[in-house]
């Protein structure tokens, strides 16, 4: 008996320490306007798979644009986990009303702060038809906002005034970005908006 006691100890002490130097992982999404995952995880979509219970975990690699997820794979950060927030459900994802020519800000909630290069905030194009899946060549590659990071961990939410474009009308998509400092990885959020 005295024997398992030492065994179950040992391992306790041995456990404690290891758990405990596992680095932290950063997790964060766009809470409003609503991002596709918000809209998942607060039941205002159905059929969305995992990303109900983890509408912080769409992480995938930086370098967005000129590396990072694949085209069609955008809005789940190329994690094949969260697939459903790429279904443009036949342009059907709840919209946020919007004017164009005017700033909407967009705010980020983090359920594990992490050290932050940039935030950056990308809209799809006029003429974009919310039915097909978003690309790159449906985006335009300049960011509307990038926001410095200062490799500061973020507050537990985040607020960015964002410029929206004049003259756009109709159902447009806004990728937000979120490029962690030290990791190879970002944080990807997808915001429909009704123009």
């Amino acid at each position: 008996m005295r024997k398992r006691h030492l065994v179950g100890a040992l391992v306790a002490a041995v456990a404690v320490p290891v758990a405990t130097a596992l680095p932290a992982y950063s997790h964060g999404y766009v809470t409003g306007p609503p991002s596709r995952a918000a809209l998942c995880a607060a039941g205002t979509v159905t059929n969305c798979g995992d990303i109900q219970w983890e509408p912080q975990s769409v992480e995938g690699p930086k370098g967005f644009p000129n590396s990072g997820p694949a085209d069609g794979k955008l809005c789940a950060g190329g994690n094949s986990r969260f697939a459903q927030l790429d279904n443009p459900r036949n342009g059907a994802w709840p919209t946020t009303k919007v004017t164009a020519g005017s700033r909407q800000n967009f705010t980020w909630k983090f359920t594990a702060r992490h050290a932050t290069s940039s935030y950056r905030y990308y809209l799809t194009k006029s003429g974009y038809n919310a039915a097909t899946a978003l690309s790159r060549s449906n985006l335009n590659l300049t960011p509307l906002l990038t926001v410095p990071g200062n490799n500061q961990q973020p507050p537990s939410t985040l607020t960015h005034s964002v410029p929206l474009p004049a003259g756009l009308t109709g159902h447009h998509v806004l990728l937000a970005v979120w490029d962690v400092a030290d990791t190879t990885n970002a944080f990807y959020s997808c915001v429909d908006l009704q123009f």
